[in-house]
């Protein structure tokens, strides 16, 4: 079984509050962010549009980062299809992180929180998974997933909007058949075969 996630960019609109979410769900230190939102002005007056595109680790099924790690077995990917990190493993060479085209992986260098080197209560339970010298990146929510039980994204329970969907893949596709839209992926050239979809009524080119 393999999981995607589909982003409907009609209905997001840039709240961020995906990004929040993760960041407190998952405990990311400062300088990590397995979301992000992209916002960007296209055309001009009077045909000028907004562009608002979430961005996250695609769990590419054709992943490069997997292919430029020279410690084996740190970044694999599971039964599940989503690509994950041994950071009992890694070294923080930070070859993945050139790898991805999708920016979607940070690198933490320090054990440092966003006050310094005294951390809070909260961050010296949540950066127990945010080793420094190690890199992160978004993993479906796996990681906070117990065993046997579908993994439910914070990045989609918190979207204010309802414009985020996940399930099987085999449900998304079909979610996407029944909607009647265009949907497209990110850099669908470079051949990575992304498992994030969007879903649009125009023709994005980002």
């Amino acid at each position: 079984m393999s999981y995607s996630m589909v982003i409907d960019l009609k209905r997001c609109v840039g709240c961020s509050g995906c990004v929040t979410n993760c960041k407190a769900s998952n405990g990311t230190s400062p300088e990590m962010a397995r979301s992000w939102v992209d916002r960007s002005l296209e055309g001009k007056y009077p045909d000028a549009r907004r562009s608002i595109v979430p961005k996250l680790c695609n769990q590419c099924d054709n992943p490069p980062c997997i292919l430029v790690c020279p410690v084996e077995d740190t970044t694999f990917k599971d039964d599940s299809g989503v690509v994950l990190i041994d950071k009992e493993l890694c070294i923080g060479c930070q070859s993945c992180i050139s790898a991805c085209p999708y920016g979607a992986r940070k690198y933490r260098a320090d054990a440092m929180g966003y006050f310094g080197s005294e951390l809070t209560q909260y961050e010296e339970v949540a950066y127990q998974n945010m080793p420094e010298n190690t890199v992160d990146k978004c993993d479906f929510c796996m990681g906070r997933t117990p065993e046997g039980q579908v993994p439910e994204p914070a990045c989609v329970r918190s979207c204010v909007a309802g414009a985020r969907f996940f399930g099987t893949t085999e449900e998304m596709k079909g979610f996407i058949d029944s909607s009647g839209r265009d949907s497209y992926r990110l850099l669908e050239n470079m051949q990575t075969e992304p498992n994030v979809i969007y879903l649009s009524d125009f023709v994005n080119t980002v």
